[in-house]
């Protein structure tokens, strides 16, 4: 049996949506422990810690409501004490907590446990480009996978059909991983290309953004389609400059990491809804997280300014207008009405 621990910052709707999953999974075949530890960060919700509630009633009734947990799936506010004896560690949590979680449990894991990362970002290295998986590993030392996909958490907790991508360079870990993923409604591909895989689950984020502008902006759903495609050129030419681990095959952006998630991002997620927000009424992107996300943090423009960054010290910010236009108007206090000639002048139209 292998100890499977989910850890997460349960504090969003995606980590109890994963945790339902792995819960299930993890009652339903042998090769699994039963129990599953979830991390909980710690908050109080009507007088009662989260972590009770959760324990107690089996539901996330703050960021998840509605939506039953299995009753193997434990809530441990101490995260040391969630991944004791862990085999498979599942991260999902803001990739700006990541290098205080690691530095954490660092020296409490299994030496051969194997990490999984739902986290859409990327961080800006020495030499440019850093994956939140390579963080990852070289805090821990373990192999990472990465999750991505077109997965929508209330779609997956109402147990409504997707699919999602596993990019894993592994033989032997992605058979045992797609066992404690995959159910009848969310259907798991294995693919080797996992760098490409991290990438689009973070650009996406970006792109949708955008959409989110043209939609405060009135513009119609023609509009929405030239910055999907626009944003998916863009994608794609960002992962042949940066993915330096083999050539980058077009297939992988036709699995669910890519054009389905950005599909999927650019009319229902968050940073789209955002975006719109954004456009229509002025206030800030920090004001409109306060107001609309109920505590969860937004990745799409931090993910647009650690791209530009990178570009920079690459040179090569004018080759991705559509990323430099939603860092400028998120952070730089250009107009919003600047994105359309964005578009109106993208290098695919010259």
């Amino acid at each position: 049996r292998t100890p499977a621990a989910l850890l997460c910052l349960i504090n969003s709707d995606k980590g109890s949506a994963i945790a339902k999953i792995v819960g299930a999974n993890a009652a339903k075949h042998d090769m699994f422990e039963t129990t599953v530890n979830m991390w909980v960060f710690e908050e109080m919700v009507n007088g009662r810690k989260l972590t009770e509630i959760i324990n107690n009633e089996h539901e996330n009734v703050k960021y998840l409501p509605g939506h039953k947990l299995p009753p193997n799936v434990v809530a441990v506010p101490d995260v040391v004490e969630a991944v004791k004896g862990a085999d498979v560690l599942i991260f999902v949590i803001p990739h700006q907590f990541v290098n205080r979680t690691c530095d954490t449990i660092k020296g409490h894991i299994k030496k051969d446990a194997v990490g999984m990362s739902l986290i859409k970002g990327v961080d800006e290295g020495p030499d440019g480009l850093k994956l939140i998986s390579d963080v990852i590993k070289e805090k821990l030392g373990i192999t990472m996978t990465v999750l991505m996909g077109a997965n929508l958490a209330n779609e997956v907790a109402q147990e409504k059909f997707c699919e999602t991508t596993i990019g894993c360079k592994s033989k032997d870990h992605g058979p045992l991983l797609k066992t404690l993923m995959q159910t009848i409604n969310f259907r798991v591909t294995v693919v080797e290309e996992a760098d490409v895989v991290e990438i689009c689950g973070a650009l996406k984020n970006i792109v949708a953004v955008g959409a989110g502008f043209c939609d405060g902006l009135g513009y119609g759903d023609n509009t929405k389609a030239a910055v999907i495609r626009l944003g998916l050129m863009e994608m794609i030419a960002f992962a042949r400059i940066f993915c330096t681990a083999g050539p980058v095959s077009a297939a992988t952006f036709l699995e669910s990491c890519g054009v389905a998630d950005l599909i999927t991002t650019c009319y229902g997620g968050r940073n789209r809804r955002i975006g719109e927000a954004f456009a229509k009424t002025g206030k800030t992107i920090e004001e409109l997280e306060k107001e609309l996300l109920n505590g969860q943090k937004l990745q799409g423009p931090a993910t647009a300014a650690e791209v530009n960054h990178i570009l920079k010290h690459k040179n090569m910010v004018d080759k991705f207008p559509l990323f430099n236009a939603v860092y400028q108007i998120c952070f730089q206090g250009h107009p919003v009405t600047e994105f359309i000639s964005c578009l109106q002048n993208h290098p695919e139209h010259m």
